[in-house]
């Protein structure tokens, strides 16, 4: 199968650098696939268009050698040299790069000697204290060993979106702050509101980058420096703990390439690849330090701004919520992106838990945290009595809430409760309480609880039979997934947003940074089928309030526009739309 993708093709060359490096091959083949693999990271046209004409030669690092192993993985999707050298070690063995402090020539003493072909025999020869014994390693080396296998599973994956935000918040203020910087920006994936990120990148531009570096770098969340340079450096930040985590990287930029700097380190790799094949068509050259013309072709226009270049290209500015080449910038040259939904449009929402159940704070509290927000509505949504766990409602315990919040709503406070239950699933697809005690409350969120692990054919027909209940409102938290902690459920996702614009039942996009769910990815077919969102921050707390900002980025994320989420609807027009299901479903 052939492939012109040259990211995928860098990373390949860069497995071949290893397994080169593994094998004790001359150095400087080594870096001859090092180098070649950072020019194809950094293309700035595309690679198929590169081998028809014949110009692969002309880019920096690419020699003959390596222009012939580029066609072949153009042609047949594989290199033989890889398969030949990935042939002589376990795959595994390449794991073993990632701790600190290791090198190629000691993984090879380790696979040699020891046997070692895996993070997890490197993990065993250290608890009987086998490295320590090698020649070359001794006891500190042993122990630093240790250390990195041990930040390496620490700092596995990501980090919840959350997580960075709050890090990112303590940072930029400061960059602000000083009279050497003139803008400062957030880039990468956290710009974009990605669920999880691995790294934060910081955009500065200033005409002293010795003095901002140096204030970045002498930060109090700075735990580790992992590369200083003139213009850009790396360093791990500390979480809460004060332990290192999370990597930043900061670049310093002339005020003339800020806004290119801006829109290549948001990204996405792939949406900037589309934009810089849209400069090709216009004879320019995009790259993260400007927009030049090339030979024969007209200046392009002077930028200033980011959305300068997405003018200049002929686009309309796309936000960096869509920036995931998901068709976006075609969709922008034809002037039909979504007018995406904005935090001021949120009126109200709907799933929160107080003491009654599970939750740390009262109605009151919630209610009063809600109207500080800005919220014109807030629904109540405690666990039912099968959550045992959380300490579910009894229709006793219920029918006091309801009553509690009627009182509550006669007080004209500002903000309008309504009554509600997150009501469980059982596994059979019946619901927690009976339709009489349902039909006595404003609205259900009906989420499953319980028994994760059943097929998909079982868990759709679970939640499907719950959505023809003319009561259930919205459905919760719908695929289950906990992020680092819990997979989504098996579940024929589309199916079930059929069922949902079937039945007028509203889908969740759960806004606790843990969930997120419905996911970003899942909203565009939800809007082409017609369903409508309700985006709810599962708040056990006051401050999980906060948590919906993180609900509208996502939103954003899956293009979805204020018609499309329910609870932008204000007030006087939310409490028709909670009886719409019941009236449609009941008189049929």
């Amino acid at each position: 199968m052939s492939s012109n993708n040259p990211q995928e093709l860098a990373a390949l060359f860069e497995k071949i650098a290893q397994l080169l490096e593994l094998q004790g091959e001359n150095p400087f083949k080594v870096r001859a696939y090092l180098r070649a693999a950072r020019s194809l990271e950094q293309l700035r046209e595309p690679l198929e268009l590169l081998i028809r004409e014949e110009r692969l030669g002309s880019i920096e690092g690419i020699g003959k050698n390596i222009e012939e192993k580029i066609k072949e993985f153009s042609l047949t999707g594989r290199l033989l040299i890889y398969d030949e050298l990935n042939a002589q070690f376990p795959p595994s063995l390449l794991e073993l790069f990632e701790i600190q402090g290791l090198g190629a020539k000691k993984i090879r003493l380790l696979y040699q000697k020891l046997q070692i072909c895996s993070l997890e025999d490197l993990e065993k020869a250290c608890l009987h204290s086998q490295i320590a014994m090698l020649p070359g390693f001794g006891p500190k080396s042993a122990e630093n060993i240790e250390q990195g296998i041990l930040f390496y599973k620490k700092n596995l994956g990501k980090f919840r979106l959350d997580q960075v935000l709050s890090l990112a918040k303590k940072i930029v203020p400061t960059l602000e702050a000083s009279p050497d910087v003139l803008r400062c920006q957030i880039a990468g994936s956290l710009r974009r509101w990605k669920e999880t990120i691995g790294d934060l990148d910081l955009i500065v531009s200033s005409r002293n980058p010795t003095a901002v570096m140096a204030l970045f770098l002498e930060h109090a969340l700075v735990a580790e420096v992992l590369m200083k340079g003139a213009t850009k450096s790396s360093v791990r930040l500390k979480n809460d703990l004060g332990e290192s985590m999370l990597q930043c990287d900061l670049r310093v930029v002339k005020p003339e390439e800020f806004p290119f700097a801006l829109l290549y380190f948001t990204g996405s790799r792939e949406h900037n690849i589309r934009l810089r094949s849209r400069a090709l068509e216009f004879g320019w050259s995009l790259n993260e330090y400007s927009l030049s013309a090339q030979e024969g072709a007209p200046p392009p226009p002077l930028i200033e701004e980011e959305e300068d270049i997405y003018h200049a290209l002929k686009l309309d500015f796309i936000a960096p919520e869509l920036r995931e080449d998901r068709g976006e910038v075609s969709a922008a040259a034809l002037r039909e992106l979504p007018e995406l939904l904005e935090w001021p449009q949120l009126c109200g929402t709907f799933h929160c838990h107080t003491r009654a159940s599970d939750g740390k704070n009262t109605i009151v509290e919630m209610a009063e945290a809600a109207q500080e927000l800005g919220l014109d509505y807030l629904g109540i949504a405690d666990h039912s009595k099968s959550s045992l766990q959380a300490h579910g409602l009894s229709e006793e315990r219920l029918f006091e809430q309801i009553e509690e919040i009627r009182i509550f709503n006669q007080s004209s406070r500002g903000i309008h409760l309504f009554a509600g239950i997150e009501c469980d699933i059982l596994k059979d697809g019946r619901l927690d309480f009976s339709d009489e005690i349902l039909s006595k409350l404003d609205y259900v969120v009906a989420s499953v609880h319980s028994s994760f692990q059943l097929d998909e054919c079982t868990m759709t027909n679970r939640i499907l039979r719950a959505m023809e209940n003319p009561y259930i409102t919205m459905i919760g938290h719908l695929s289950g997934r906990l992020l680092f902690s819990r997979e989504p459920y098996a579940l024929n996702i589309p199916t079930i947003l059929d069922a949902a614009a079937a039945t007028k039942t509203w889908i969740e996009l759960n806004a606790s940074p843990y969930r997120l769910d419905l996911d970003w990815r899942w909203w565009s077919l939800a809007k082409e089928k017609g369903v409508r969102c309700v985006i709810n921050p599962d708040a056990h707390h006051t401050s999980g309030f906060q948590h919906l900002r993180l609900g509208v980025h996502s939103a954003r994320k899956g293009g979805l526009r204020r018609e499309e989420v329910i609870n932008t609807l204000p007030l006087e027009k939310i409490g028709e739309a909670l009886k719409l299901k019941r009236t449609m479903i009941t008189s049929s």
